[in-house]
């Protein structure tokens, strides 16, 4: 019988073993006993906590976006600017723990299961939709609005892109210089969209 208040803990380890043993395998196709294996624990627990190996995956999914989601927060609230806000999304996107190699793996391999199931669809959605609209709260005050969903879909589609080179080890790219490589980008979106943006008279700009 599990002892009391391990719950908590047991769960954790088991995602945490999950979100390892499947960028180990670059796929979902783990078993319950390759992940309780990796937290420690029997398969008998792991079932017991999470009832398949679905619902594991799909808290697996869920703890990463979580995470994901609580750190750009905190990091929004930090930016001072909203160029500074951009910038701390990007960094939050390519930050240590994010753009590990295994958790760089596992992300592909979320995207692909996403062609088959729709509740990873959803929750990969979720994700789009967060990041877009963080990138949106620091160019919407830079750019019309037009321009700046244009500039944000294409540092997402970039970081998104990042990640994928990087599981697939096709030339993969230092979390510096991918963060360079996005800030490039919205920096010379940003240049060209002021440079055709019309005069107003007693515009500083």
């Amino acid at each position: 019988m599990p002892k009391l208040g391990m719950e908590p803990i047991r769960r954790k380890a088991l995602v945490n073993a999950a979100l390892k043993t499947i960028g180990h395998h670059g796929s979902l196709s783990v078993t319950m006993s390759d992940i309780a294996r990796e937290a420690g624990v029997s398969p008998a627990l792991a079932h017991h906590y999470f009832g398949s190996k679905d619902q594991l995956l799909l808290e697996t999914i869920r703890s990463v976006l979580r995470q994901l989601h609580a750190d750009a927060v905190a990091a929004l609230r930090a930016a001072e600017t909203p160029r500074g806000r951009v910038s701390a999304v990007v960094r939050v996107s390519f930050q240590a723990d994010q753009f590990a190699p295994a958790v760089v793996a596992a992300w592909l391999a979320f995207f692909s299961e996403a062609q088959r199931s729709e509740e990873v669809r959803r929750l990969l959605a979720l994700y789009a939709r967060r990041l877009h609209s963080n990138l949106l709260s620091g160019l919407n005050g830079l750019s019309p609005p037009s321009d700046a969903a244009r500039i944000g879909e294409g540092a997402a589609a970039l970081i998104d892109g990042l990640y994928i080179r990087q599981s697939l080890k096709a030339a993969p790219l230092s979390i510096e210089a991918s963060v360079a490589l996005v800030e490039d980008y919205v920096t010379a979106q940003l240049l060209q969209t002021a440079s055709h943006r019309p005069s107003v008279p007693g515009d500083p700009t």
